[in-house]
Parts: structure tokens; sequence; C-alpha cells
């Protein structure tokens, strides 16, 4: 089984709730480190615009590339479900080593300001999903824009679309997340992209 997540992309407000919940939830403090950013992107100029939101995080590859690049072996890929976890204690810290960012086309593995920071990331709330919960970004919506679950019951659901404007859909990894695209119909030239900062 492949857990994975839902973005309905034509929901979502950029309104970072999701963000702040998983903060929150997480105890992840002020700073660099951000399990889920939301990236903005703006096309075209006045009176000819568009502009989407798109939550970004870990997507829990079928073929994760960070797994493969830590030689301290912290990162792996549960059998029951595809999550991919972090063991930070095994982790080698931002100062000595940085491969899974590097390897990651999604930024997902995020390093905090301290000195020789350990890796973390999205783990899709394991304690929330043991109890037959959702991620907290999912709960903390406000406009239903996020479903997270088996990726084979979100399709049946949502249907299997696995593009979106501002993400690119790496088929060697398999990101297990699906969409609701916000599509630009005009076919607008890009003006600016803007994501929250990692570091």
């Amino acid at each position: 089984m492949q857990y994975g997540f839902y973005v309905n992309q034509t929901r979502c407000t950029g309104c970072f709730t999701c963000v702040v919940a998983c903060r929150d939830w997480h105890d992840v403090p002020a700073g660099p480190a951000s399990w889920i950013r939301v990236k903005t992107i703006e096309k075209g100029r006045y009176p000819d615009v568009f502009v989407a939101f798109l939550p970004v995080t870990c997507y829990h590859c079928r073929q994760p590339a960070c797994v493969d690049a830590c030689p301290a072996g912290a990162i792996s890929k549960r059998d029951q479900d595809g999550v991919v976890t972090v063991d930070r204690e095994l982790c080698l810290g931002s100062d000595k080593c940085q491969l899974c960012l590097e390897a990651c086309p999604y930024d997902a593995p995020q390093f905090g300001p301290e000195q020789d920071a350990t890796m973390q990331k999205c783990d899709l709330c394991l304690d929330r999903l043991a109890k037959g919960g959702k991620p907290v970004c999912v709960d903390a919506c406000p406009m239903w824009a996020l479903d997270a679950g088996p990726l084979e019951e979100l399709e049946a659901k949502y249907g299997d679309v696995t593009d979106a404007e501002g993400f690119e859909y790496d088929a060697e990894l398999g990101p297990s997340v699906i969409y609701k695209a916000k599509r630009d119909v005009k076919g607008l030239p890009t003006k600016k992209v803007f994501v929250t900062p990692r570091r």
C-alpha cells in the first residue's frame, strides 16, 4: 500500500494555514525549516493575469531519491504504507552532509538554523494516521484543498492527474500525489515565482 496526498489547486488560496498547523503540531520552531511550504505562481500582466498556489511537501515517492542518497541510512521507506521517514539520530547533520536535499527535486528535506542541524521533513503525521486520522494540514485547510490516504483510494475518488501549475512530475521517482490542477487557459508567460524560504 502507498499513502499519498491529493491537492485541489483550484481551491488553495495561499492562506498558509497548512504551514502554521504543521509547525504547531510538530513543534517546528520559526526559521528556515518548514515541512510544508506554499508556492505562489504569478503569470501575465494586468489585465491578463493568472495566479495559482501550490502546497509543497514530501511526496513520499515510490522510488525516493533521498533514501539512496543518504550515506548514513537515516532515511527509509515503510513497507506498510510507503511513508518515507528519517531517523534524526542517524543523520550526519547539515554541516557534514546535505545529500538528501541535493537528491530531492522537491526540496522536501529541511534543516533548521542551528549548527549541524539534522534533517527533518513531513512524515504524513504518522501519529495521527495510527489513530485513523488525517495529517494536520488536511484537517486544518479551511478550503478543503487537501486530502491524504491510500493512493488507490485517492485516485478512485479524485482521478489520477499528476501534473499541476508549478509542479513537475518525475516518473522515475513516482511522487505519491494527485491533483485537481488550476489551468492557465491563456498560456500566459510566467512573471514571478515565490516560494516560502527553506533556509
